[in-house]
Protein backbone atom coordinates (compact mmCIF):
# COMPACT_ATOMS: atom_id res chain seq x y z
CA UNK A 1 0.00 0.00 0.00
CA UNK A 2 1.78 3.63 -0.89
CA UNK A 3 1.07 5.90 2.02
CA UNK A 4 -0.06 9.39 1.58
CA UNK A 5 1.77 12.13 3.86
CA UNK A 6 -0.73 14.99 5.01
CA UNK A 7 -0.05 17.52 2.31
CA UNK A 8 -0.71 14.76 -0.78
CA UNK A 9 -4.20 14.27 1.12
CA UNK A 10 -4.65 17.68 0.80
CA UNK A 11 -4.18 18.21 -2.43
CA UNK A 12 -5.77 15.00 -3.78
CA UNK A 13 -8.71 16.35 -1.95
CA UNK A 14 -8.59 19.60 -3.60
CA UNK A 15 -7.83 18.14 -7.05
CA UNK A 16 -10.69 15.71 -6.98
CA UNK A 17 -13.16 18.69 -6.06
CA UNK A 18 -12.13 20.82 -8.72
CA UNK A 19 -12.43 17.85 -10.95
CA UNK A 20 -16.28 17.75 -10.52
CA UNK A 21 -17.37 20.45 -9.08
CA UNK A 22 -20.43 21.71 -10.89
CA UNK A 23 -19.96 24.27 -12.98
CA UNK A 24 -22.40 27.08 -11.78
CA UNK A 25 -22.29 29.32 -9.26
CA UNK A 26 -23.76 32.24 -7.35
CA UNK A 27 -24.01 34.34 -4.84
CA UNK A 28 -24.45 31.91 -1.75
CA UNK A 29 -25.51 31.93 1.91
CA UNK A 30 -22.72 29.55 3.17
CA UNK A 31 -19.07 29.01 2.85
CA UNK A 32 -19.86 24.97 2.40
CA UNK A 33 -21.37 25.67 -0.79
CA UNK A 34 -18.85 27.18 -2.10
CA UNK A 35 -15.61 24.55 -1.42
CA UNK A 36 -12.54 24.03 -2.28
CA UNK A 37 -10.83 27.38 -1.57
CA UNK A 38 -10.79 27.48 2.14
CA UNK A 39 -7.76 25.11 4.40
CA UNK A 40 -10.07 22.34 5.46
CA UNK A 41 -13.51 24.24 4.60
CA UNK A 42 -12.63 26.93 7.47
CA UNK A 43 -13.00 30.62 6.38
CA UNK A 44 -11.17 33.12 8.37
CA UNK A 45 -12.04 34.28 11.73
CA UNK A 46 -13.10 38.24 11.18
CA UNK A 47 -15.02 39.31 14.37
CA UNK A 48 -18.22 41.16 14.04
CA UNK A 49 -18.00 39.78 9.92
CA UNK A 50 -17.22 35.56 10.11
CA UNK A 51 -17.93 33.87 13.37
CA UNK A 52 -17.14 29.75 13.00
CA UNK A 53 -18.44 29.32 9.69
CA UNK A 54 -21.71 31.79 9.70
CA UNK A 55 -21.63 34.75 7.86
CA UNK A 56 -22.84 37.60 10.16
CA UNK A 57 -24.96 40.65 8.92
CA UNK A 58 -26.28 38.68 5.56
CA UNK A 59 -27.97 41.23 4.11
CA UNK A 60 -24.78 42.94 4.07
CA UNK A 61 -22.04 40.65 3.47
CA UNK A 62 -22.41 38.39 0.46
CA UNK A 63 -20.07 35.09 -0.54
CA UNK A 64 -19.64 34.77 -4.43
CA UNK A 65 -18.48 31.84 -5.69
CA UNK A 66 -16.39 33.41 -8.71
CA UNK A 67 -17.21 31.77 -11.59
CA UNK A 68 -15.64 32.40 -15.21
CA UNK A 69 -16.18 30.64 -18.35
CA UNK A 70 -18.65 28.42 -16.22
CA UNK A 71 -16.29 27.36 -13.70
CA UNK A 72 -15.48 28.19 -10.19
CA UNK A 73 -12.24 30.14 -9.89
CA UNK A 74 -12.16 31.53 -6.33
CA UNK A 75 -14.68 32.69 -3.28
CA UNK A 76 -14.93 35.83 -2.00
CA UNK A 77 -16.62 37.25 0.97
CA UNK A 78 -18.28 41.04 -0.25
CA UNK A 79 -19.42 44.04 1.91
CA UNK A 80 -22.23 45.42 -0.28
CA UNK A 81 -22.21 48.39 1.66
CA UNK A 82 -18.93 49.46 1.54
CA UNK A 83 -18.57 47.78 -2.18
CA UNK A 84 -15.67 46.41 -1.93
CA UNK A 85 -14.18 42.85 -0.63
CA UNK A 86 -13.55 41.46 2.91
CA UNK A 87 -11.74 38.99 1.82
CA UNK A 88 -11.18 36.71 -1.32
CA UNK A 89 -9.33 33.23 -0.98
CA UNK A 90 -7.77 31.09 -3.23
CA UNK A 91 -5.72 28.02 -3.88
CA UNK A 92 -2.56 28.67 -5.52
CA UNK A 93 -1.47 25.72 -8.24
CA UNK A 94 1.66 26.92 -9.98
CA UNK A 95 1.41 28.78 -13.00
CA UNK A 96 1.13 27.62 -16.63
CA UNK A 97 2.06 30.36 -18.49
CA UNK A 98 0.81 33.41 -19.52
CA UNK A 99 0.78 37.08 -19.60
CA UNK A 100 -1.41 39.16 -17.44
CA UNK A 101 -4.55 39.79 -19.92
CA UNK A 102 -3.96 42.84 -22.09
CA UNK A 103 -7.14 45.27 -22.67
CA UNK A 104 -9.07 43.22 -20.55
CA UNK A 105 -12.76 44.22 -19.46
CA UNK A 106 -13.71 44.22 -16.35
CA UNK A 107 -16.47 42.27 -14.68
CA UNK A 108 -19.21 42.92 -11.86
CA UNK A 109 -21.11 39.41 -10.17
CA UNK A 110 -24.64 40.63 -11.41
CA UNK A 111 -26.60 38.48 -8.61
CA UNK A 112 -25.74 41.21 -5.93
CA UNK A 113 -27.88 43.68 -7.64
CA UNK A 114 -30.48 40.62 -8.90
CA UNK A 115 -30.29 41.54 -12.26
CA UNK A 116 -32.35 39.69 -14.68
CA UNK A 117 -30.12 36.96 -16.53
CA UNK A 118 -30.22 33.30 -17.90
CA UNK A 119 -30.92 31.82 -14.31
CA UNK A 120 -28.48 28.50 -15.96
CA UNK A 121 -25.64 30.87 -16.39
CA UNK A 122 -24.11 31.91 -13.47
CA UNK A 123 -20.96 33.68 -14.10
CA UNK A 124 -19.34 37.07 -13.82
CA UNK A 125 -20.76 39.64 -16.55
CA UNK A 126 -19.08 42.48 -18.21
CA UNK A 127 -19.25 45.80 -16.11
CA UNK A 128 -21.29 48.50 -18.35
CA UNK A 129 -19.24 51.57 -18.73
CA UNK A 130 -21.20 54.26 -17.33
CA UNK A 131 -23.87 52.25 -14.83
CA UNK A 132 -24.19 52.54 -11.01
CA UNK A 133 -24.71 49.26 -9.53
CA UNK A 134 -26.55 49.78 -5.97
CA UNK A 135 -24.29 47.12 -4.34
CA UNK A 136 -21.22 46.73 -5.78
CA UNK A 137 -18.01 49.02 -7.60
CA UNK A 138 -18.39 50.10 -10.93
CA UNK A 139 -16.30 51.07 -14.03
CA UNK A 140 -17.61 54.94 -13.29
CA UNK A 141 -16.83 55.08 -9.41
CA UNK A 142 -12.85 53.60 -10.40
CA UNK A 143 -12.99 56.61 -13.34
CA UNK A 144 -12.92 59.55 -10.01
CA UNK A 145 -9.60 58.38 -8.12
CA UNK A 146 -6.84 58.39 -10.85
CA UNK A 147 -4.30 58.05 -7.64
CA UNK A 148 -5.56 54.94 -7.23
CA UNK A 149 -5.47 51.50 -8.69
CA UNK A 150 -7.80 48.82 -8.82
CA UNK A 151 -5.73 46.30 -6.26
CA UNK A 152 -6.45 42.77 -6.60
CA UNK A 153 -6.97 40.76 -3.92
CA UNK A 154 -6.43 37.68 -6.29
CA UNK A 155 -3.50 38.90 -7.84
CA UNK A 156 -3.69 37.72 -11.88
CA UNK A 157 -0.08 36.69 -11.45
CA UNK A 158 -1.12 34.11 -8.36
CA UNK A 159 -3.43 32.48 -11.23
CA UNK A 160 -2.79 29.19 -12.38
CA UNK A 161 -3.73 29.72 -16.29
CA UNK A 162 -5.06 31.79 -19.04
CA UNK A 163 -8.90 31.76 -18.14
CA UNK A 164 -8.05 31.83 -13.67
CA UNK A 165 -6.49 34.62 -14.84
CA UNK A 166 -9.08 36.73 -16.62
CA UNK A 167 -11.13 35.56 -13.83
CA UNK A 168 -9.36 38.22 -11.16
CA UNK A 169 -10.37 40.97 -12.91
CA UNK A 170 -13.90 41.53 -11.76
CA UNK A 171 -14.21 44.49 -9.68
CA UNK A 172 -15.51 42.09 -6.67
CA UNK A 173 -11.96 40.95 -6.26
CA UNK A 174 -10.23 44.88 -5.98
CA UNK A 175 -10.50 47.61 -3.70
CA UNK A 176 -9.09 51.19 -4.24
CA UNK A 177 -5.17 50.89 -3.26
CA UNK A 178 -3.07 53.67 -3.48
CA UNK A 179 -0.86 53.51 -6.86
CA UNK A 180 2.27 53.83 -4.99
CA UNK A 181 1.64 50.87 -2.73
CA UNK A 182 0.23 48.60 -5.11
CA UNK A 183 2.70 49.05 -7.91
CA UNK A 184 5.55 48.77 -5.25
CA UNK A 185 5.81 47.12 -1.98
CA UNK A 186 2.52 45.13 -2.11
CA UNK A 187 3.47 44.07 -5.38
CA UNK A 188 6.97 42.96 -4.34
CA UNK A 189 5.42 40.58 -1.87
CA UNK A 190 3.42 39.29 -3.80
CA UNK A 191 6.09 38.55 -6.10
CA UNK A 192 8.41 37.30 -2.98
CA UNK A 193 5.46 35.01 -2.14
CA UNK A 194 5.03 33.80 -5.10
CA UNK A 195 8.50 32.64 -5.82
CA UNK A 196 8.58 30.80 -1.95
CA UNK A 197 5.05 29.25 -3.00
CA UNK A 198 6.37 27.86 -6.01
CA UNK A 199 9.61 26.25 -4.66
CA UNK A 200 8.52 24.78 -1.21
CA UNK A 201 4.45 24.23 -1.55
CA UNK A 202 4.42 21.43 -2.85
CA UNK A 203 3.63 17.51 -2.00
CA UNK A 204 6.31 14.37 -2.39
CA UNK A 205 4.84 14.26 -5.97
CA UNK A 206 5.70 17.59 -7.12
CA UNK A 207 1.70 18.73 -7.10
CA UNK A 208 2.14 22.43 -5.90
CA UNK A 209 -0.98 23.32 -3.42
CA UNK A 210 -0.68 26.76 -1.47
CA UNK A 211 -4.22 28.01 0.42
CA UNK A 212 -4.17 31.78 0.42
CA UNK A 213 -6.22 34.65 2.45
CA UNK A 214 -6.64 38.14 1.08
CA UNK A 215 -8.14 40.95 2.68
CA UNK A 216 -9.32 44.81 2.72
CA UNK A 217 -9.67 46.90 6.15
CA UNK A 218 -12.66 49.44 5.60
CA UNK A 219 -11.45 53.06 6.12
CA UNK A 220 -13.51 56.35 6.48
CA UNK A 221 -13.58 58.01 3.12
CA UNK A 222 -14.92 56.81 -0.27
CA UNK A 223 -13.94 57.17 -3.59
CA UNK A 224 -16.43 58.98 -5.94
CA UNK A 225 -18.87 59.24 -2.69
CA UNK A 226 -19.65 55.44 -2.61
CA UNK A 227 -16.35 52.97 -3.01
CA UNK A 228 -15.12 52.72 0.78
CA UNK A 229 -11.27 53.21 0.57
CA UNK A 230 -9.40 50.81 2.61
CA UNK A 231 -6.53 51.87 4.96
CA UNK A 232 -5.02 48.18 5.26
CA UNK A 233 -4.70 45.44 3.35
CA UNK A 234 -3.39 42.07 4.09
CA UNK A 235 -2.53 38.31 2.54
CA UNK A 236 -2.07 35.22 4.37
CA UNK A 237 -0.66 31.74 3.05
CA UNK A 238 -0.01 28.44 4.44
CA UNK A 239 0.55 25.33 2.78
CA UNK A 240 2.55 21.71 3.25
CA UNK A 241 6.07 21.38 2.00
CA UNK A 242 7.29 18.32 1.68
CA UNK A 243 10.64 19.59 0.73
CA UNK A 244 10.68 20.71 4.72
CA UNK A 245 8.57 17.77 6.21
CA UNK A 246 6.08 20.42 7.42
CA UNK A 247 3.38 23.24 7.36
CA UNK A 248 4.58 26.96 6.34
CA UNK A 249 3.20 30.05 6.42
CA UNK A 250 3.34 33.91 7.03
CA UNK A 251 1.05 36.76 7.28
CA UNK A 252 1.83 40.81 5.62
CA UNK A 253 0.09 43.68 6.22
CA UNK A 254 0.16 47.32 5.24
CA UNK A 255 -1.15 50.82 5.22
CA UNK A 256 -2.65 52.40 2.07
CA UNK A 257 -0.45 54.92 1.49
CA UNK A 258 2.48 55.75 -0.80
CA UNK A 259 5.55 54.11 -0.55
CA UNK A 260 8.02 56.38 1.16
CA UNK A 261 11.00 55.01 0.49
CA UNK A 262 12.85 53.20 -2.97
CA UNK A 263 12.56 49.59 -2.98
CA UNK A 264 10.86 49.27 -0.14
CA UNK A 265 9.69 45.62 1.08
CA UNK A 266 6.51 45.17 3.80
CA UNK A 267 7.64 43.15 6.99
CA UNK A 268 7.09 39.35 7.01
CA UNK A 269 4.71 38.38 10.08
CA UNK A 270 3.51 35.29 11.75
CA UNK A 271 -0.13 34.33 11.80
CA UNK A 272 0.20 35.39 15.87
CA UNK A 273 0.72 38.86 14.61
CA UNK A 274 -1.98 39.11 11.97
CA UNK A 275 -4.48 37.87 14.80
CA UNK A 276 -3.34 40.20 17.55
CA UNK A 277 -2.89 43.43 15.27
CA UNK A 278 -6.08 42.93 13.22
CA UNK A 279 -7.78 40.84 14.99
CA UNK A 280 -7.64 38.16 11.85
CA UNK A 281 -7.27 34.60 12.49
CA UNK A 282 -6.75 33.43 8.71
CA UNK A 283 -6.50 29.83 9.22
CA UNK A 284 -8.23 28.98 11.97
CA UNK A 285 -8.74 25.16 13.62
CA UNK A 286 -5.26 24.18 11.13
CA UNK A 287 -1.64 23.41 11.04
CA UNK A 288 -0.24 26.41 9.78
CA UNK A 289 2.71 27.52 12.22
CA UNK A 290 1.12 30.48 14.40
CA UNK A 291 4.41 31.80 15.75
CA UNK A 292 7.35 31.32 12.29
CA UNK A 293 7.73 32.64 9.13
CA UNK A 294 9.26 31.90 5.83
CA UNK A 295 12.04 35.00 5.97
CA UNK A 296 14.73 32.34 6.58
CA UNK A 297 13.85 31.19 2.76
CA UNK A 298 14.25 34.48 1.30
CA UNK A 299 18.32 34.22 0.56
CA UNK A 300 17.73 31.67 -1.68
CA UNK A 301 15.95 34.06 -4.05
CA UNK A 302 18.35 36.85 -3.64
CA UNK A 303 19.44 36.27 -7.70
CA UNK A 304 16.45 34.77 -8.85
CA UNK A 305 14.86 37.10 -10.94
CA UNK A 306 11.52 38.30 -10.41
CA UNK A 307 11.39 37.63 -7.06
CA UNK A 308 11.82 40.44 -5.33
CA UNK A 309 12.04 38.86 -1.61
CA UNK A 310 13.85 41.05 1.09
CA UNK A 311 17.48 41.12 1.34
Amino acid sequence: MVKLKTGSLWFLAAFLFLSTVPTVAEVLHAFSLCEGFLLQGNPPQIPGIVVGKNIQKQNRYKLICQTYNNVRRYLTLYDTRNRIPVFSAYVYRGDEGGARPQGQLWNIEPQLDDEKKDENNKNMAEVEARKVYPHQAGEIDYAQGPQYNRGHLFPSTHAFNQDEKISTFTLTNVAPQITAFNGESWGRMERCVKCVMQRYCADNNGRRQAFLVVGAQPGNNNLNGRVNIPTQLWSAFCCFSAESNAWIASAFWGNNVADTRPNQHMRTRTLRELNGNLRIDAFTNSRCPLDTTVTGLYPQFANQRGCDCPT
